[in-house]
């Protein structure tokens, strides 16, 4: 079921209403989010839930079992590393059996042996990966003794399955959500507000924002060798903001949802087109997944306590793992790598992770801030020119024609997308406003909103303006992972 779709608009109302005025007990209300959750994640393919459940299934046992086994840690180790090869085993086959077995071929056809071996036609369930490393979470939290394993499993598979981030995160650790289902809620009016605001926020950005530049950045993606380079650094501008509008608006939906039914999800993104410089970046994008394999690969590796040469090591194989989960192909290896070549430098030569908001307190950057958030946002967008590739040869023929005496030619350029650059530069500009609130509709302390018709005509515009302006209704990217 997608978040912008008529049947999420029918859907989500009706479980609101039950939940707060039916199912009023925690027990039965943690149902309600579970069978919601199934309905909502069903809806696409009903064997989707095969998988799911079985992810659940395993993950929950395995934390009694370590429980059981307490004082025989290779009883314990034992049971973490099945959960663990199950999980990652399942996910490996449904999402990158042909990627592994295409690969090998090639390799060996270097050396002359040719191979035919037979691919699958798997249909890749949604969100995966997410829950995959959600449920993974618990357990290895389990064993590593941070959390204390539940016996209630209404709460642990509403855990797994919570409906708002299921398919597309945030990736919510054990530590973090699992207690918040296991505790009484109470409807909060002004917290369910500010959730209707970040949804409408989440909504306008995908709405206007990442499906419209999706319709240029297709047409232009699929006509490279007609495009002048400076029509294609335009599509690499649009879709820099296209991924961020269309996966942070999906997390803000999801926050603003979680919120409806009195739980606080982790903030996701930050924004992140105003680091200062790579390392800060990646503390401000897609924060739970960067989070999770610091916590899980980085630390367990050694982190950066064994000397600089681990220290690359480690980070590499960190950012390899991160393009690899986010697509089955080499463009995304590619992408995590390049990224690694740029966070590398900054870690050995101790330059700071800016833990700040930059500019904060302050209308305007200095001009070293504003210089280190343009080189910063430059080659976060070369890195997304990798990442949209559908392969490696589209990748070289669209930077060969980007970096040619075509990257002044003004011909091709069109209204369309003019107007969406500008849209760009709106979204830049009132995120900038708002960089230090959760999202940009708290908008509290403004005397233009502050009476409560202001804010509502402002709600109303926006709603007006996602009616007026969204096109063809476009999948989120982060679907695909």
């Amino acid at each position: 079921m997608l978040f912008n779709s008529f049947t999420f608009m029918i859907f989500l109302p009706v479980v609101f209403l039950l939940y707060w005025f039916v199912f009023k007990k925690l027990g039965w209300q943690n149902l309600l989010i579970l069978v919601a959750s199934y309905v909502f994640y069903g809806w696409w393919d009903w064997r989707f839930l095969i998988l799911i459940v079985i992810t659940s299934a395993s993950s929950f046992v395995s934390g009694l079992l370590i429980q059981r086994y307490e004082g025989r840690r290779p009883m314990q180790r034992a049971v973490s590393a099945f959960n663990i090869i199950l999980n990652l085993g399942i996910l490996a086959v449904f999402k990158y059996f042909n990627f592994f077995i295409d690969s090998l071929a090639s390799v060996l056809s270097v050396f002359g042996v040719t191979v035919d071996w037979p691919t699958m036609h798997i249909i890749l369930p949604v969100g995966i990966s997410f829950y995959t490393f959600q449920a993974l979470s618990y357990s290895i939290d389990v064993y590593a003794r941070r959390i204390a394993p539940t016996r209630d499993a209404i709460a642990f598979f509403s855990f797994i399955s919570f409906f708002p981030q299921l398919v597309a995160g945030p990736i919510e650790r054990a530590t973090s959500l699992l207690p918040q289902m296991q505790r009484e809620r109470s409807f909060d009016y002004a917290t369910a507000v500010d959730g209707l605001r970040q949804m409408l926020w989440g909504f306008f950005k995908k709405l206007i924002i990442a499906d419209g530049c999706a319709e240029v950045v297709n047409k232009l993606w699929d006509g490279i060798g007609d495009a002048t380079g400076l029509m294609l650094l335009v599509a690499s501008l649009l879709f820099t903001f296209q991924i961020y509008a269309d996966f942070s608006g999906y997390s803000d939906i999801a926050i603003g949802c979680a919120k409806l039914f009195g739980f606080r999800l982790t903030t996701n993104f930050r924004v992140p087109y105003f680091s200062r410089n790579v390392r800060e970046f990646w503390r401000r994008w897609h924060v739970t997944l960067m989070n999770w394999f610091t916590q899980y690969v980085y630390f367990p590796l050694g982190g950066s306590r064994r000397g600089r040469a681990r220290t690359i090591v480690n980070t590499i194989i960190v950012f390899a793992l991160s393009g690899l989960w986010h697509g089955a192909d080499w463009t995304f290896v590619l992408w995590g790598l390049y990224h690694a070549l740029l966070f590398i430098p900054l870690v050995l030569l101790g330059m700071r992770s800016y833990k700040d908001t930059v500019a904060a307190g302050r209308l305007l950057p200095s001009w070293w801030e504003l210089l280190s958030m343009l080189v910063t946002f430059l080659l976060v967008n070369f890195g997304w020119v990798l990442f949209r590739a559908p392969d490696l040869a589209s990748f070289a023929a669209f930077t060969t024609r980007l970096f040619s005496s075509s990257l002044f030619d003004l011909h091709g350029l069109t209204m369309r997308m003019a107007t969406m650059l500008l849209w760009c530069a709106a979204l830049l500009l009132v995120e900038w406003l708002q960089r230090e609130r959760e999202h940009v509709l708290q908008i509290d302390g403004y005397r233009l909103f502050s009476t409560q018709a202001a804010r509502l005509a402002l709600y109303a515009l926006m709603v007006c303006l996602i009616f007026y302006f969204a096109g063809q209704v476009q999948t989120f990217i982060y679907f695909q992972f």
